[in-house]
């Protein structure tokens, strides 16, 4: 203890004959309801927020802001970067000499074809003024070599504009003419790489086929809306969102304007009588024109001399499993038309089959899409309203007892079977 004093004593001796620094009368901060320096005030400088230009973008950040917005951006990622560095030059004046040297080889080739498409349209014009008696096979054959010919030319068409550049570059900022060869190829192109897989995928694994049709494969882009709400092949729908009539967008890749009729069916209508499911029709209307540029198709603005059965607002009932509602366009043979007056007569809502109805009326199917819908909280609301009967219904499963005889009580079960063994039976 004494050496620890000894240490300490130096110590505090130096810390009693130190004196205190002096500070000045502003570093000393005194006790004032103010800041620390009158009129002195912190100020952010606010940032503006980033406008991405759809046309520009070339970051991952910038595509999902204009996304996330609503906008999508125009082109690819590579295309975007180029006009980004170009100073604003139109797209075929782009100052880089590989492109160049590209565009002068696709003109040549362009060249050539338009020389085969003159040389094939003189052929058609040819055979068409010739007599069919003077065609080997008659009219029959001559029917066939036109068709043949004029698919050929629809294909020389596709091949000179399918390497222009700015052919893509309008079709991938959505101004392509339909009514053209070239832009309905690579519509069909582009729906084939996805759309086309995934109603493939929806109809096998929905069992359209062959609850619905024998056999089916869509060659139109069907999609459907309620109001301003998309809706995906096989989604599940709300009843209070499918109560108003759908909305289509069908979009068919050959030329021409054709009539067409338009099928919403529920394949999972359940009859308890018979312990089954049978099909009913919600909405049928037919002579509807349809075009690859009559694209839209609002079932609400029909008129009503071509709507056989008026909307019938989607349900199902409390307990049944989920309902599929498909969504079929049925093409009509060309230059013909249905009576909707006679069909209203013919056509019955409950136990409507489709197959039967094609087969009658001759129609061939193109493009489907597909919603679900189940009991839900405005179910009850929407077949009220729809004067539709059921809404208190609710079906329960039947409990099915085991085919397999029941075993006789063996062992320890058996010997304490007896009544005065009651209270081990719980």
């Amino acid at each position: 203890m004494a050496v620890c004093h000894k240490a300490a004593r130096p110590l505090a001796r130096c810390m009693q004959t130190s004196q205190p620094p002096c500070f000045s009368a502003r570093s000393i901060r005194q006790f004032t309801t103010t800041s620390r320096r009158d009129g002195e005030v912190a100020t952010v400088p606010e940032t503006e927020p980033i406008v991405y230009d759809p046309a520009t973008v070339t970051s991952r950040k910038g595509e999902k802001a204009l996304m996330k917005s609503g906008v999508m951006p125009i082109g690819s990622r590579r295309r975007r970067a180029a006009l980004k560095s170009s100073g604003n030059l139109p797209f075929e004046q782009l100052p880089y000499q590989c492109f160049q040297e590209a565009l002068k080889i696709f003109r040549t080739d362009r060249e050539e074809k338009l020389k085969q498409i003159q040389t094939e349209r003189l052929r058609i014009s040819n055979l068409e003024a010739q007599d069919a008696s003077n065609v080997k096979g008659g009219e029959v054959q001559k029917q066939r070599r036109l068709v043949s010919m004029r698919s050929h030319l629809e294909y020389l068409k596709i091949q000179a504009d399918i390497n222009d550049p700015l052919i893509k570059k309008r079709f991938e900022d959505g101004e392509g003419d339909m009514n053209k060869p070239i832009y309905r190829y690579m519509a069909e192109k582009q729906w084939r790489k996805y759309q086309q897989l995934l109603i493939a995928q929806r109809i096998d694994q929905f069992n359209i086929v062959p609850d619905v049709l024998p056999h089916f494969e869509p060659t139109a882009d069907v999609r459907l809306a309620f109001k301003q709400r998309s809706v995906q092949h096989g989604e599940y729908v709300d009843s209070r969102v499918s109560e108003v009539p759908l909305r289509l967008k069908v979009q068919v890749f050959d030329k021409g304007e054709r009539l067409v009729s338009i099928v919403v069916i529920d394949s999972d209508v359940p009859v308890s009588e018979e312990d089954n499911f049978t099909s009913r029709c919600h909405f049928l209307a037919t002579n509807i024109p349809l075009s690859p540029t009559i694209t839209s198709i609002p079932i609400s603005q029909l008129p009503k001399e071509s709507i056989a059965l008026p909307w019938m607002p989607p349900f199902a009932q409390k307990g049944s499993p989920y309902h599929r509602y498909s969504v079929f366009v049925l093409q009509q043979q060309p230059g013909e038309t249905l009576d909707a007056a006679q069909l209203k007569e013919a056509v019955q809502r409950d136990g409507f089959r489709l197959r039967s109805f094609k087969d009658k009326y001759k129609l061939d199917p193109i493009g489907m899409s597909i919603f679900r819908s189940t009991w839900d909280e405005g179910t009850a609301g929407v077949m009220q309203r729809a004067g539709i009967e059921g809404a208190d219904i609710e079906f329960k499963r039947k409990r099915v007892e085991a085919l397999k005889p029941k075993q006789k009580a063996r062992g320890w079960e058996a010997r304490h079977s007896s009544a005065k063994y009651r209270q081990l039976w719980r």
